[in-house]
């Protein structure tokens, strides 16, 4: 009866190895996680086991995989104490042969890499496995990749505030674009519009440097800013720029307020379509890099973008199908 339960449990605990890294995975299905684990002392104990037998088993190749299978489908005598441990290699090789590991996991020798996304207007926190916290803007898509020697993220599109536990074994770095910001026992927030970088740190200090510079380029800069430092980067700019912003400005997003200083107009619009229901255009180009500093009320932007026209010499459209800024002054447009 004890081995039969303890299947049961093995087999549950590789079910929610599976869904906390499943593409929909979200707060709820962390938060019913957490309260398996809390069930039972040993929910937590055999979820562990499931993990790390996972994550050897990642390095083999198919023949080792399947001789495995084999030999713990038919254990010895001796190997019957092992069986809960056996049976848990089982179901994480079957996992693997059915391939839903590959969907989070590349098979990169003791690398572990998993993807977090949020919708349109979702914020998103969680904790990564070494206690880092992160808050992921709205419309944002994060990879991580955790190895004995290593933590590197990637920023793909959107915003992220990190709060790192810092770790001299293994560095914390986070790519986005071009730029690479290296942990110096921090706390800081990312944000990147396509190809353009902010970095704003709000406690300690992190080091900055551009990751694409090539040989024989003029030298972009390693910079190292601390606390209230923001600093901007522009492909089509000569470098890196050092501004200052608050900690409350930096992180206002989580609150549901942006904070722009003195940045183009097309930028703003492409951050505040990561929270609008309606998508926003801009239909003349003339008006992309128009400089806007202000704040911005996520939960309003329909009135800011009433009150737009009083600022710049623009026209706000709406349709069906979205909103569209366009020049005032452009013929097409009236």
């Amino acid at each position: 009866m004890a081995t039969s339960k303890q299947n049961d449990i093995l087999h549950v605990a590789a079910d929610w190895w599976v869904r906390l890294r499943a593409p929909d995975a979200n707060d709820d299905t962390v938060d019913q996680w957490l309260a398996w684990t809390q069930e039972d002392a040993r929910h937590l104990e055999t979820f562990e086991r499931v993990s790390d037998l996972a994550s050897r088993l990642g390095t083999l190749d198919q023949v080792s995989r399947q001789s495995l299978i084999q030999a713990f489908a038919r254990p010895s005598a001796r190997q019957r104490r092992w069986l809960p441990l056996a049976a848990a290699a089982s179901v994480a090789v079957a996992l693997l042969s059915g391939g839903l590991y590959l969907g989070w996991m590349r098979l990169v020798p003791g690398i572990t890499t998993q993807v977090y996304n949020s919708a349109i207007a979702q914020n998103r926190d969680f904790t990564l496995s070494d206690g880092t916290k992160v808050a992921l803007g709205a419309a944002s898509t994060m990879t991580t990749q955790f190895g004995r020697n290593q933590r590197r993220i990637e920023l793909k599109d959107g915003e992220a505030f990190f709060q790192v536990v810092h770790d001299n074994s293994r560095p914390f770095v986070v790519a986005a674009g071009d730029i690479a910001v290296r942990d110096i026992g921090t706390a800081f927030d990312v944000r990147r519009t396509g190809e353009r970088v902010t970095i704003v740190v709000t406690q300690g200090r992190v080091e900055i440097s551009d990751v694409n510079q090539k040989p024989g380029q003029t030298q972009r800069g390693t910079l190292e800013v601390s606390a209230g430092q923001m600093v901007s980067y522009d492909p089509n700019a000569s470098g890196m720029t050092v501004g200052s912003m608050t900690p409350e400005q930096a992180t206002a997003w989580r609150s549901d307020r942006l904070e722009f200083i003195d940045e183009p107009l097309a930028v703003v619009i492409a951050n505040l379509n990561r929270y609008s229901p309606r998508p926003l255009h801009i239909a003349d180009t003339d008006l992309d890099k128009l400089s806007y500093t202000g704040s911005i009320r996520t939960d309003a932007i329909d009135s800011w973008l009433g009150a737009l026209p009083q600022v710049f010499p623009l026209r706000v459209n709406e349709k069906a199908g979205g909103v569209t800024l366009s020049d005032a002054e452009h013929p097409s447009r009236r």
